[in-house]
């Protein structure tokens, strides 16, 4: 890989992260204002949910100092969003779903960030995939936690799913040799219409079958027919 390509790799995943950045911390602070928090705890959810899944990523991955933490854009990007829904909470409100739709923003732009970041660090292709996986999906996860309750990821149609798809186009993008820019474009826009498709529709993945409860009377009643 070639030093103009390496400075381009690192241009694209850092317009990448701060746009997915700005959507996730607008799903972060969406949430935080329905739980009714004070302006600390809406920019608290804002950056966890913006930058976690970075930061998770840039650490198994040996990036350290985070970007997220050592580039002060990232914070100052998810502390105006969480100002912006704070200010407008209301407005936002009326939107349909907006924290669905902010996450599945964010969701397909930290999909395919983490998975070009993946690709500049010379990792393998199933490797990069799944670490664009992780971008997309860590955010939401501390997010949940953060407000109690099971995280998306768990219990979400195709979230985890969509994620994981939309950075194996970008994979298999770099694979055939792609330009990055078409690829990444392509990764998201799979990743954010398989999630709203999935939402839309509820298109969930197969559950654990659930065995119907025995009705306790049923023994009994046919003992006293044999009788």
């Amino acid at each position: 890989m070639s030093e103009t390509l390496t400075a381009d790799m690192r241009t694209l995943v850092l317009i990448l992260d701060l746009a997915g950045t700005f959507v996730f911390a607008l799903a972060g602070a969406t949430a935080g204002a329905r739980r009714h928090l004070d302006v600390f705890g809406v920019l608290v959810l804002a950056f966890a949910a913006a930058c976690s899944g970075g930061i998770a990523r840039d650490v198994l991955m040996g990036a350290t100092p985070p970007a997220a933490i050592v580039d002060w854009r990232y914070l100052a990007t998810s502390l105006v969003a969480g100002i912006i829904v704070f200010r407008w909470h209301a407005a936002i409100e009326r939107l349909e779903d907006p924290v669905r739709m902010f996450d599945a923003g964010g969701l397909a732009l930290f999909a395919v960030a983490g998975a070009q970041k993946a690709l500049a660090f010379d990792l393998n292709p199933v490797m990069a995939a799944l670490f664009g996986m992780l971008t997309g999906i860590g955010g939401g996860v501390v997010r949940d936690v953060l407000l109690a309750q099971v995280p998306l990821v768990l219990r979400s149609d195709l979230y985890a799913v969509a994620a994981l798809g939309g950075a194996a186009v970008v994979v298999l993008g770099d694979q055939f040799g792609a330009p990055p820019g078409p690829a990444a474009l392509c990764g998201a826009t799979f990743c954010f219409v398989l999630r709203v498709m999935a939402i839309k529709r509820g298109w969930q993945l197969p559950k654990a079958f659930k065995q119907p409860p025995q009705n306790p009377e049923q023994p009994s009643s046919r003992k006293d027919s044999q009788q």
